[in-house]
């Protein structure tokens, strides 16, 4: 095999054998369908509920009934906002969130308001955190829902979540946050930080693709989001995917069980590559909060590079066997700058020699320092 360093870890993480393994038997000795009566059946509902309690003890849920699985984030995104909105709509018409927010969720915004809601977009400052006194202000007599990500997937801000759910407690408004980049990776606790609702996604932490989970606050009761039959109580139809979810409450428990471990090894490590390229490539900037703040996805950098192509400096990369990203994987081919960057105030020209770096546990030292001395001979050629 060719060599490969994987530095793309928040666009999707390798599946981790002790998930496969956990998952495999349901493929193939316990297959039944847990909507079904008899006792076969019982197992995989039983592999479904333990995977709930899991994930609900994870973020401090205070009941493992609120852990909804679902198809993955932006499935979870939708349900959020698009239940909400019509649900509350005999309360207000009026949404907030920020201009950095995932794709699943502006342009779910914009959807809804083709039907008549109203969405307030909040300004970010240049590491991009949003104002706790702009959420407040932005607050109208018709206000329903606000929606602010805990952590941005490109930049790795995570935003002042707490106090947030604060404010829009406060006025007795509904608290959703897209925790997608978050879990598992930073600590959540539900509860304590006044959610209402959360999404999630098993690939972002070294579980399946195609299985996620939205939290729902018993006391929000939110419409349901496929009509069909009874599973997911009734709110989210269509057979479970058992495999899918069994995996996902595996990732859960071995990503939580070494968290603080891993989280340092991985700062450390992220700290190392970042004075590196600041401190040997000429003319570039780092985005988001510094490595000292405590506000930061661990493993997130995000670099622009002056008179550079983000996209042929990817390419150099993958020749060197180096997985990067300039940005979200889910607008990769789009030839227009980063919402993101260019709501932190960096131009179109500064945007467009993007790269985002984000790594895990597994990455060596000298795998590491290859990727550097790859990304310094690369931008030297591209902008010689």
């Amino acid at each position: 095999m060719e060599k490969l360093i994987y530095m793309d870890n928040a666009a999707t993480t390798s599946t981790s054998p002790e998930v496969v393994s956990a998952m495999l038997p349901f493929f193939t000795e316990y297959y039944g369908n847990p909507s079904s009566v008899y006792n076969f059946a019982q197992k995989s509902k039983m592999a479904i509920e333990d995977a709930r309690e899991i994930i609900a003890d994870s973020i401090g849920a205070a009941k493992s009934n609120e852990i909804y699985f679902t198809g993955g984030g932006s499935e979870s995104d939708n349900w959020a906002l698009k239940s909400a909105a019509f649900g509350l709509r005999d309360k207000g018409n009026h949404i907030i969130t920020t201009k950095i927010e995932h794709h699943a969720i502006l342009n779910t915004c914009a959807y809804l308001e083709k039907h008549g809601f109203e969405v307030t977009y909040l300004d970010v400052d240049s590491d991009g955190f949003v104002s706790l006194e702009d959420v407040e202000n932005a607050i109208t007599d018709k206000t329903i829902l606000i929606s602010v990500m805990f952590a941005n997937n490109e930049i790795g801000t995570i935003e002042p979540v707490r106090e947030i759910g604060e404010i829009a407690h406060k006025h007795g408004i509904l608290f959703h946050t897209d925790a997608v980049q978050a879990m598992c990776h930073v600590p959540i606790n539900v509860t304590e930080m006044n959610i209402d609702l959360l999404s999630a996604s098993a690939h972002k932490f070294h579980g399946p693709k195609g299985v996620g989970f939205m939290y729902m606050k018993n006391s929000a009761k939110l419409e349901p989001f496929i009509h069909g039959g009874a599973q997911e109580r009734a709110r989210r139809a269509g057979t479970s995917n058992v495999p899918g979810i069994v995996g996902m409450g595996q990732a859960v428990k071995l990503a939580l069980s070494t968290l603080d471990k891993e989280t340092q090894t991985i700062i450390d490590m992220r700290n190392y590559i970042v004075i590196r390229i600041l401190g040997e490539i000429p003319d570039v900037t780092f985005d988001g909060p510094g490595i000292d703040s405590l506000n930061r996805l661990p493993s997130n950098m995000h670099f622009c590079f002056k008179d550079v192509s983000g996209d042929s400096l990817l390419i150099m990369l993958d020749m060197n066997g180096i997985c990067a990203s300039s940005g979200s994987a889910c607008a990769a081919g789009s030839i227009d700058p980063s919402h993101v960057l260019l709501a932190i105030g960096r131009s179109s020209d500064e945007a467009k020699g993007a790269l985002r770096l984000s790594i895990d546990k597994d990455l060596t030292k000298e795998d590491a320092d290859y990727a550097v001395d790859s990304l310094k001979s690369a931008v030297a050629r591209l902008r010689g």
